[in-house]
């Protein structure tokens, strides 16, 4: 459902700015693109990776870690765990984007010379956030750990106990 979300998020318009000469919607990227043409590279660039590249990295990461427990991981147990971690804590501060626009919505308030609305990404963008930290809050990471998972797609072969050649000695 996060996924879902999150295209919607980025093909409409998150800020509506309104001024008395003109009015301007901005997509996340369109807005980032914006700011680098004005010459604010860095708030840009912070803009494109919070909104664009983290959200779409917790994506490939959930998915992994939920392929990798159906499947079989091609990763550590370490390495898994410290990606899920990582998700974990990423989840609690991807909301900013959305504080940022009813921030900016609530001040910029000035009834005919300028206001700022949300768009209608803010809603999508704020439901995915809140999908993909659902998913990783009911992603139960001791899976990562369990290396016999009963009725997955295959079960590993279990290693032989000592029982069965102490057994066929005789003893």
């Amino acid at each position: 459902m996060g996924l879902a979300c999150y295209i919607p998020a980025n093909l409409y318009p998150m800020l509506e700015t309104r001024t008395l000469i003109s009015t301007q919607s901005d997509t996340i990227v369109g807005g980032a693109v914006e700011l680098a043409h004005g010459g604010n590279w860095g708030v840009a660039t912070i803009i494109l990776i919070a909104s664009v590249l983290i959200p779409v990295a917790k994506f490939i990461v959930l998915a992994g870690l939920a392929i990798g427990v159906w499947f079989g991981p091609r990763a550590t147990e370490g390495r898994r765990h410290f990606l899920y971690e990582i998700v974990e804590y990423i989840g609690r501060w991807s909301m900013i984007d959305v504080f940022v626009v009813a921030i900016l919505s609530s001040l910029v308030q000035l009834q005919t010379i300028a206001s700022i609305t949300p768009g209608r990404a803010s809603l999508f963008f704020a439901l995915s956030v809140i999908f993909t930290m659902l998913s990783a809050q009911s992603f139960d990471s001791r899976l990562i750990w369990d290396t016999r998972s009963a009725g997955m797609a295959g079960e590993r072969p279990r290693r032989k106990t000592g029982r069965k050649r102490i057994l066929a000695r005789g003893n």
